[in-house]
């Protein structure tokens, strides 16, 4: 298999990866994209789309959900764990007015004070719609600049940012009506939640609900196709939406990354996963780099450190697959909200499962929670079990934690989280050598820059630091001692000069840029002598 033998890995095994994040941020199996993409392929087939559309239709039918999380905090906030949220509104499509509004009334009302649950009902019928739409065209827009950054080509640059468009104008961003809307996106957002319907409730269901919104929702062509031809779009879909088969129906010739190119592609899934929660912006940047800092200091060859590093990236991928209601709550957990936490590395581990050349580096994320005295999750692996790597990889997540926000408590500053990090190795969980060298690493964090991208004031860095840690107007003004306005009037030149429209663009950028979270090595440092 490609990958395994020369260290690169093909753009459709990540794209594929992505989706399986798609599938957990939706709350869906981790095949739903997958099946999605046969489907939306078969119908390609039928309509007689042309070789370009195809393939924009197979990288759309991956990647179309990626950001689905980006505003997972404020979803929360509205509708509790957003997660089953999103399952659970594929069944709307079969709903009628009242037992949508129903439906959403429940979610809306479940959860927090009774204050809380009243605002929320008021606020929803002014603002809910305009704040789905947000999430919408965030969603969209970061997908598209994704897919043009890893070389996807236009026509499926275009096809995201218009995946979320409607036939009858009424989707988002920009209102595209009918035939404007081009066939890829017509396709995909078809194929979504028909095999969703398919799946849960039989083919006749589906066909139930291609009619119902034919010419609303969906191309009225694409419904009546896939209502005629639902046995065979539908036939052996299982197996036809397998790994291998849908790597296999790549539509042009494999194309492959490695090296520095490939870290490209690694990072910028890393930021993907951090946009997840405003406490872990820049996390998964920043623990990579602490780890392969570390690594250096301590002697490991550069090819382990550059494995060690892309572990760094990879580590979280499998927090998509848990609620911000969890990973967000401000009080003890319990023993179920756990539990699902600790899935997390289990899902990471399934993720790339399928990647021949990352094997090493998956490895080494999976264990990223493990402790020597076999107290950690989620194999409970002791010290005989773990190498070198490793004990870099859980000592640079426990550190960098330490210092960042967290819904329980603030930021540890520097002497306290060395403190604990010491603790830690006392008690037996951490490695002592492991901890030593990723305390020597962070000792060269880079707070302070000379010169700020995209031509950003100190003080404009200062603010979106914050807003990207999910702080509000009022809250950064407290922290700055400024009026809210004067932070409104920051954030908006904040977002001229980035050339974005939401919190979420903004803090991919600042994750991008080391403006928040992302630990920076010293280069002038010299290796120990050994």
């Amino acid at each position: 298999m490609t990958g395994q033998h020369d260290g690169s890995v093909r753009i459709a095994e990540l794209v594929a990866t992505l989706s399986y994040a798609a599938d957990l941020g939706l709350g869906q199996p981790m095949d739903h994209c997958l099946r999605q993409t046969v489907i939306a392929l078969r119908l390609a087939d039928l309509a007689e789309a042309d070789e370009g559309e195809r393939e924009a239709t197979y990288y759309l039918g991956l990647l179309m959900n990626t950001y689905c999380h980006a505003d997972a905090t404020e979803q929360a906030r509205w509708f509790a764990d957003e997660i089953s949220f999103k399952s659970d509104s594929y069944e709307m499509l079969s709903m009628n007015t009242v037992q949508t509004a129903a439906f959403l009334l429940r979610r809306l009302s479940s959860h927090g004070t009774a204050l809380d649950r009243v605002r929320r009902l008021a606020a929803f019928p002014l603002t809910g719609q305009r704040t789905i739409e947000s999430w919408l065209d965030t969603h969209s827009a970061l997908g598209s600049e994704f897919a043009d950054r890893i070389s996807l080509g236009e026509a499926t640059v275009t096809a995201i940012r218009q995946a979320y468009e409607q036939w009858d104008g009424k989707g988002i961003p920009s209102h595209l009506r009918g035939p404007a809307i081009c066939l890829p996106s017509r396709l995909v957002q078809f194929a979504g939640p028909i095999e969703v319907m398919a799946r849960r409730h039989g083919a006749q269901a589906a066909a139930s609900i291609a009619r119902k919104h034919s010419g609303s929702y969906f191309d009225p062509a694409l419904a009546d196709l896939f209502i005629q031809h639902a046995a065979e779009v539908l036939d052996g879909i299982s197996t036809a939406a397998s790994w291998e088969t849908v790597l296999a129906a790549e539509p042009r010739l494999a194309r492959s990354v490695s090296g520095a190119e490939l870290d490209d592609v690694l990072e910028a899934m890393a930021d993907l996963v951090d946009l997840k929660s405003p406490y872990h912006a820049g996390h998964s940047r920043g623990v990579a780099n602490l780890a392969a800092e570390a690594a250096r200091i301590t002697g490991l060859p550069e090819a382990e450190r550059q494995t060690l590093r892309r572990a760094g990236l990879l580590h979280d991928l499998g927090r998509l697959g848990v609620s911000n209601a969890i990973w967000e709550k401000a009080g003890p957990l319990s023993d179920v909200e756990r539990e699902r936490i600790e899935q997390h590395p289990y899902l990471t581990d399934k993720m790339l499962l399928r990647i021949p050349a990352l094997a090493r580096s998956r490895e080494i994320a999976v264990r990223h929670h493990e402790r020597l005295d076999g107290s950690g999750y989620p194999r409970g692996l002791t010290a005989v079990s773990l190498t070198p790597a490793d004990r870099l990889l859980a000592a640079a997540d426990v550190y960098h934690a330490m210092t960042e926000p967290r819904p329980q408590r603030p930021a540890l500053a520097g002497e306290v989280a060395v403190a604990r990090l010491r603790a830690e190795v006392r008690s037996g969980r951490l490695d002592g050598d492991a901890a030593s060298a990723v305390l020597q690493a962070a000792g060269h964090r880079t707070a302070n820059r000379p010169e700020h991208p995209a031509g950003l004031t100190a003080r404009e860095v200062e603010v979106l630091a914050l807003l990207a840690r999910g702080q509000a107007n009022k809250q950064i003004a407290r922290q700055l001692g400024v009026t809210p306005k004067t932070v409104s009037n920051h954030i908006e030149h904040v977002y001229t000069k980035l050339g974005v429209g939401s919190r979420a663009a903004a803090t991919l950028f600042a994750t991008q840029h080391g403006l928040v979270g992302s630990f920076e090595p010293a280069p002038q440092q010299p290796a120990p002598r050994t």
